[in-house]
Parts: structure tokens; C-alpha cells; sequence
């Protein structure tokens, strides 16, 4: 698969409501007509609602923006660690799966393996680094129960754990949450990142090595 050419992400501000009750279509204009195709959507895999997407059935994209929106805004998340920028890049990413419909083959990648390049492609482009907000009910009294502290002292964990993530190159953190966060096969995930099968576990090799360095500078490991 041919690299993506990236735009430049929408200046728009998300429609009011937050997340998950906007559609990404709003910003064309286009509002969509559930079932205008006169097809039932419910039950059609991801191939046969982009063939219809790629005909312009807005009702079609609906359905695949609502089933796959969620994991890309999570996905976005877990690579800027900005949930502002995440809602953005996952809105930016379907008006992409919108406007270019008729590029994606299926026969060559999933869709999915389609829809996750888009993002991590915006998410590097965007070229901010994940950050950690870490205990963001500060505001609450300490709780100082044996089951809290356990509680607490894994979210510190936490924390130094996506420091370290936060620390790795844009593609070596892209390569360990596809592959160990998303649960993605090697192949998949090197399909993403546009790479062959050993290149990706070389690059996830070398980000294993260097968050082991970095976790047992932090006495975690």
C-alpha cells in the first residue's frame, strides 16, 4: 500500500456535546439519512459498507464510524495522550475514509488496517509527545486503606510506565501499542506501519529494549 498523503488536520472545533455525539460528516455539511439506500446496514461487514461508502451512502459511512470510532479515538489517546487531539485525529481520519472511499482496496488491507494508518499517520504527524495527567481527582482527600494505597501505588507504576512510552520514538511507541495494547497480530501491525513482517519485530524489539532500560533506571524492573 502507497503512503497516505496527509492533510493538514480541520481548524473546526469539535461540534458541542463531546465525544461520541458529533459526526464527522457535520463538518461537509452532510447529515446522514439512516437507510436512505434502501438497504438494511446493520449486519454488512466493513467491506460492503465502504463499497457503498465509496458511492457516497452516508448512511453506510454512519454505521462504520460507529463501529469503529471509539478505538480509533482510543487508539489516538494512547499516542498523544491528549484526548482533544484524539477526538480531532479520529474526526480528521473519517473525513478521510469519507473523501478517499474509493482508494482503499480491500483485497490488499482491511479496513481497519486502513483506518489505523490514517490515525497513527495523524498522530505522528501532529508530532506531540503522549503526557500523563496523573492523579486527576486530586482534589479528593488522601485515602490512606490498605486496598488504596495498592491502588495508588499501581497508578505510579502506571505513570512511569507511560513516561517511558511517552519517551520512545514516534514509530517504536506506535509498534508497542498496536502491538501489545491493540493485541494486533505482526503482520497486522506491520501493515499499518507500512513495513515488512521482520522490520516491524525489529522496531518492536528495539522499543522493548528501551522501555526495559528505562523501567529498571526507574527501579520498577
Amino acid at each position: 500500500m502507497g503512503a497516505l498523503i496527509l492533510l493538514h488536520p480541520p481548524r473546526s472545533p469539535l461540534p458541542s456535546g463531546g465525544r461520541g455525539n458529533w459526526h464527522p460528516l457535520a463538518l461537509l455539511g452532510i447529515v446522514p439519512a439512516h437507510g436512505r439506500s434502501g438497504a438494511p446496514v446493520a449486519e454488512d461487514s466493513d467491506d460492503a459498507l465502504m463499497a457503498r461508502v465509496a458511492g457516497g451512502d452516508a448512511a453506510a459511512f454512519d454505521r462504520l464510524a460507529a463501529r469503529h470510532m471509539r478505538r480509533a479515538v482510543a487508539l489516538a489517546q494512547r499516542m498523544t495522550g491528549n484526548p482533544s487531539d484524539a477526538d480531532e485525529i479520529a474526526q480528521e481520519a473519517f473525513l478521510r475514509v469519507w473523501r478517499h472511499a474509493g482508494r482503499w482496496d480491500g483485497a490488499r488491507a482491511a479496513f481497519t488496517t486502513w483506518l489505523y494508518r490514517i490515525v497513527m499517520n495523524l498522530a505522528i504527524d501532529r508530532g506531540r509527545r503522549p503526557g500523563w495527567s496523573p492523579l486527576q481527582e486530586a482534589g479528593d482527600p488522601p485515602d490512606e486503606r490498605p486496598d488504596a494505597l495498592t491502588r495508588i501505588a499501581e497508578r505510579q507504576t502506571a505513570e512511569r510506565v507511560n513516561r517511558a512510552l511517552a519517551a520512545l520514538p514516534d514509530r517504536q511507541r506506535a509498534a508497542v501499542l498496536l502491538f501489545h495494547q491493540e493485541g494486533l497480530s505482526l503482520r497486522q501491525a506491520a501493515e499499518i506501519l507500512a513495513m515488512s513482517e521482520s522490520a516491524f519485530a525489529s522496531l518492536l524489539a528495539r522499543a522493548r529494549a528501551a522501555l526495559k532500560t528505562a523501567l529498571t533506571v526507574s527501579e520498577i524492573l
